[in-house]
């Protein structure tokens, strides 16, 4: 989402210096290794080091700086006015959303290829009922608001919330540590949001994340967010984790990073997202590329995205080639790495439809050998979600 909408490791260039999040400072005098990511300079890992940082998410409480990710409002004069007018731009069901719940997405161009995900969360404020709280991955965060506004009716207006810093609380943890300053947020339920008080401090809430495991991300006054992020950390379960850990628990976990398992080349069929596709938009259509993403659920696809067990215990990195056992390329690795919790290598990438059941034998070539693999359910590691 979140979006949660997922980040990762890989580095971005440019002359520009990198823009700093509220909690930058903070970062810095924990002793973070700081790297430039989609525009901003980031945390990759504390002193612990990634190994450990996974370790302590999966078992107690990791909190992570999203604050460089986008958020924005659209805001209209009812619901319905608002939900269709982004419904024309992506195949989620939006005038079904319930108030309160938040719902996973994709932004389509106009041959159905993504443009980038998002989450999208309805006000459980009554007061609010116009408005729909959007966030979207930072390196495509200018261009998805330039994108979106060109196409809004006159009366649904588009405002950035650049003054509001993000924070997620991951892990088994979290509701124990989060109930402690926010007592209503043990309340909530997977993919539910909340305005509450979070240590004093008014902050929207929801049951959500981007690491398989149950936890919550938090949106609250740039200025104020400093307060929640250090009023969790006194908590001896919760610990800061980097953008490093957080990419081997978004693998784990079987979830897309968009620019690389997901991108203007796939569809959200081929991407394996057709959950996300609720029943009214798959019938009615009316979402850029709704033609072509009918066809493929009727019809299915070519291509898939597929998860992957290397065996033994190197990785498989992006871009490396997928044969069959006779040679045949037939696809490519988009996420690879080593999986801590799973203790060993796993990765998720496209192949030919008729090699993508789970089983399947196939190989990897990683430095001109074929390396043995077998296509795998996902997720690797089951998640904690809290339903």
């Amino acid at each position: 989402m979140a979006a949660e909408a997922a980040e990762a490791t890989h580095e971005t260039t440019g002359a520009a210096a990198p823009l700093k999040t509220p909690l930058h400072a903070r970062h810095v005098a924990l002793g973070a290794r700081m790297v430039p990511f989609a525009g901003y300079d980031m945390p990759v890992q504390y002193p612990s080091g990634i190994l450990t940082e996974h370790n302590w998410t999966r078992e107690k409480a990791g909190l992570f700086d999203v604050s460089h990710m986008g958020q924005c409002f659209l805001i209209g004069p009812d619901h319905e006015t608002t939900a269709r007018a982004l419904e024309a731009l992506i195949p989620a069901d939006i005038v079904n959303l319930a108030p309160g719940k938040q719902r996973y997405s994709q932004l389509l161009n106009e041959e159905g290829g993504i443009l980038d995900d998002l989450m999208i969360t309805r006000s459980i404020d009554p007061d609010e009922d116009g408005a729909l709280y959007l966030v979207v991955n930072a390196a495509c965060k200018d261009a998805d608001y330039a994108h979106i506004e060109a196409r809004l009716p006159a009366n649904v207006k588009l405002v950035k919330a650049g003054h509001r810093g993000l924070i997620a609380l991951q892990g088994p943890g979290a509701e124990a540590a989060l109930a402690k300053i926010a007592p209503e947020a043990a309340e909530m339920g997977f993919m539910s949001s909340r305005t509450m008080k979070v240590a004093g401090i008014k902050a929207n809430v929801s049951r959500s994340g981007y690491t398989g495991e149950d936890g919550y991300e938090i949106s609250a006054a740039a200025n104020k967010i400093g307060e929640i992020w250090d009023t969790l950390l006194l908590d001896g379960t919760v610990k800061p984790i980097g953008l490093g850990a957080r990419d081997s628990l978004r693998l784990e976990a079987g979830l897309c990073l968009y620019g690389h398992d997901i991108d203007t080349t796939t569809s959200p069929i081929e991407a394996a997202l057709n959950w996300s596709i609720q029943k009214r938009r798959r019938e009615e259509g009316g979402f850029p590329g709704a033609a072509r993403i009918q066809r493929e659920l009727a019809e299915g696809v070519s291509r898939i995205r597929v998860g992957l067990k290397p065996e033994g215990r190197a990785p498989a990195r992006e871009g490396t080639e997928i044969a069959t056992p006779e040679g045949e390329v037939i696809g490519v690795v988009t996420s690879g790495g080593f999986g801590p919790t799973l203790n060993g290598p796993c990765a998720m990438g496209y192949v030919a439809k008729a090699h993508s059941a789970p089983g399947t034998q196939l190989n990897l070539i990683v430095r001109g050998k074929p390396l043995p693999a077998v296509v795998a359910t996902m997720p690797f590691v089951p998640n904690g979600y809290k339903r």
